[in-house]
């Protein structure tokens, strides 16, 4: 009966060791041209049937790193169903880093000899041959300069990208969009660090490509949805904030992504 007992506590044990590390996430690792890259993944259980499970990459702000962006968009409580990829950036330079200290991503196709787009590609062959995906439902998140990289995904992978949903970021003008997609943009009006006016030529440009021109309707307090005729919508939320990322963003993205797939 005790040695009973001891399995079965040690059964117990395992699985909550187990249920922890599903909680933090695993760090993966990727060599990209002889550098090595990581990202903290999270990855529903395998399902007794074949679910193909949507998959969201989420990149923090210049400065940032994976271990806090995965606790600040927590995207992964909001959808469990989904598979969300939190990568680590490398030093970058920015208008607000010149020297390039701190951990960011690329703003524009070529620069660092194209690390992060490379990273990209890697991260999301590995996420196929590891889980069920469905490749109608990969979708592109971050903050500041991460809601940057996601309109640079957009721009140079957006065959692969069902919607983007970005806070406080801007496409930088050597990129262009061409493809439609669903874009959420979350920005702050007294943004100086990434400047209000740039982020909103972003979302006019968007919303041109999005076919999304019309007046707009009002969807909240601070939020406006533009249909589109080629069923690829632009949602704004423009707050009277600054440079921040608002606490009920993971929700409203989540939400957005939930209704659109390739």
């Amino acid at each position: 009966m005790k040695l009973e007992i001891r399995t079965i506590l040690s059964l117990v044990i395992l699985a909550a060791a187990a249920q922890a590390v599903a909680a933090q996430g695993t760090v993966r690792n990727w060599t990209i041209d002889g550098v090595k890259r990581q990202a903290l993944v999270f990855a529903p259980k395998p399902a007794t049937n074949d679910i193909r499970h949507p998959v969201v990459f989420a990149w923090h702000g210049h400065g940032g790193n994976m271990q806090g962006t995965s606790q600040q968009m927590h995207i992964q409580t909001v959808w469990p169903e989904a598979i969300v990829v939190y990568a680590q950036g490398l030093p970058s330079q920015s208008p607000v880093d010149p020297n390039g200290t701190k951990p960011g991503w690329q703003t524009e196709a070529g620069q660092n000899g194209d690390r992060d787009l490379k990273l990209f590609d890697a991260m999301l062959a590995t996420i196929k041959q590891n889980h069920s995906v469905d490749d109608a439902r990969i979708y592109t998140t971050g903050f500041s300069n991460g809601g940057g990289f996601s309109y640079l995904l957009w721009a140079e992978r957006g065959k692969k990208i069902a919607a983007i949903g970005e806070v406080a970021g801007r496409l930088f003008p050597a990129e262009h969009l061409t493809l439609t997609r669903p874009l959420l943009a979350i920005a702050g009006q007294a943004d100086t660090t990434d400047p209000f006016a740039l982020q909103q030529q972003t979302i006019e440009d968007a919303r041109q490509v999005d076919n999304a021109t019309g007046n707009g309707q009002s969807c909240g307090q601070v939020c406006k949805f533009y249909a589109s005729t080629s069923q690829t919508p632009v949602k704004t939320f423009i707050h009277p904030g600054a440079h921040v990322y608002p606490p009920w963003a993971p929700t409203e993205i989540v939400k957005f992504f939930k209704n659109h797939h390739l």
